[in-house]
């Protein structure tokens, strides 16, 4: 009867192995499934997952007949595991993707995530670190922390677990992500970007309300359209009345003023190194919009556009505006374009205008985000930077520093 073993091998870590358990395992005339490799401080990890005939200690056997050639060139112990075929085989399993990230990890931290997972029935299959190289428990590099987990189970509640998970790390000041696995978590090709307050450490109509003298007012119908509080097109025709009168000259200002959000220039680079294609969907100007798109090389803007006649502002934009509905529009038109199917898709924001751009994406992440989005939004990222999305689409930091 033909069954599945994990077939392991480790040792210190030497040039071509992958090749040699690879050619041993074709000679015992096992089907190979599935393979992978991690190294941890000069320790290598290979793990084959095969089909054969053979039981766990007959195909021991005859791998260890052939151990003479094998650790003379590769250097590493072989052991064969049996798998619960049950659990294997069963359609209920459950393959999730947990990563997390923060600033430092307090010392039990670890220990806590692994009895909360376990509340769920969850074991941890694989967990590796996608940061770079420091201590877990000290203050990380700008970059953070970040452990990816692979955890397997039974079908359990997503939604339920994401809402026990986000509570667990607001209250211990961390951010965890919870994604199921699929194979589009790898080939994720277009990302969305909202613009105030995501891509940028301000508000543009509220700090042009300040130079016209009307920055209270504005930002109290910002902050209140930002929570959820009042439609947006409503808002946004509100505070545009407000600007009425406005220098042209004022926009150059506030352009050369604005804050990158930490981790933005970083991310961007790799973006375009790896390949992805990125916008700017904003409910704010296209003025601002494309100075970043010129600075940061995003390959397309929309936003909206100010009417502006004799150097003045007007007070008045062309239609459409971009609000919630036309975000989610823009990303689907843009994908469908380029041939992008929406699984593939990255939508990244911070406000309730928002929110259906972050769920018509394939993956939507919140971003330092008011708590209605925090709540609604599949996952959450408040504790590093923007570049921290590398993590959550896969990227690790050795690779990236290889590849930069």
């Amino acid at each position: 009867m033909t069954q599945r073993l994990l077939v392991r091998a480790i040792g210190q870590v030497k040039p071509g192995q992958l090749a040699i358990l690879s050619q041993t395992l074709n000679a015992c005339d096992v089907a190979l499934l599935d393979i992978d490799q991690r190294v941890t401080q000069g320790q290598t990890v290979l793990e084959a997952l095969v089909s054969c005939h053979d039981s766990a200690s007959t195909l021991t056997q005859r791998l260890h007949a052939a151990r003479e050639t094998f650790a003379a060139e590769a250097d590493l112990a072989l052991s064969v595991h049996e798998i619960d075929q049950d659990t294997h085989e069963s359609g209920q399993s459950l393959h999730l993707v947990m990563t997390l990230m923060a600033t430092r990890l307090s010392r039990d931290l670890l220990a806590r995530v692994d009895r909360l997972i376990s509340k769920w029935g969850l074991a941890i299959e694989r967990m590796q670190r996608l940061s770079g190289p420091s201590s877990l428990i000290e203050t990380a590099p700008a970059a953070g922390v970040c452990l990816e987990y692979h955890l397997r189970g039974e079908a359990v509640n997503i939604d339920a677990l994401r809402q026990a998970l986000l509570a667990f790390a607001a209250q211990e000041g961390v951010d965890i992500a919870l994604q199921e696995e699929s194979r589009w978590r790898h080939q994720r090709r277009l990302i969305c970007f909202d613009m105030d307050s995501t891509l940028i450490k301000a508000e543009v109509i509220d700090e042009l309300a300040r130079r016209h003298g009307v920055y209270d007012a504005v930002a109290a119908i910002t902050e209140r359209a930002m929570r959820g509080e009042i439609d947006f097109q409503q808002s946004f025709r509100e505070r545009m009345s407000m600007l009425n009168g406005l220098s042209e000259s004022v926009l150059a200002d506030v352009a050369d003023g604005l804050e990158l959000m930490d981790g933005l220039e970083r991310l961007m680079t790799q973006l375009r190194r790896l390949g992805y294609r990125t916008a700017i969907l904003s409910g704010g100007f296209t003025y601002f919009a494309h100075y970043l798109q010129r600075r940061l090389g995003f390959d397309e803007v929309h936003a909206n556009e100010l009417i502006i006649e004799a150097g003045v502002v007007t007070g008045e934009v062309h239609l459409p505006i971009v609000d919630a509905e036309r975000k989610a529009v823009l990303l689907k038109e843009i994908a469908e374009h380029h041939g992008i199917a929406l699984e593939q898709t990255v939508a990244v924001g911070d406000g309730a205008n928002d929110l259906k751009m972050l769920a018509s994406a394939g993956l939507g992440i919140a971003f330092h985000a008011k708590p209605l989005v925090r709540e609604q939004a599949r996952i959450s990222l408040s504790t590093l930077g923007l570049d921290a999305i590398l993590y959550l689409l896969g990227h690790d930091e050795q690779t990236l520093q290889q590849q930069g």
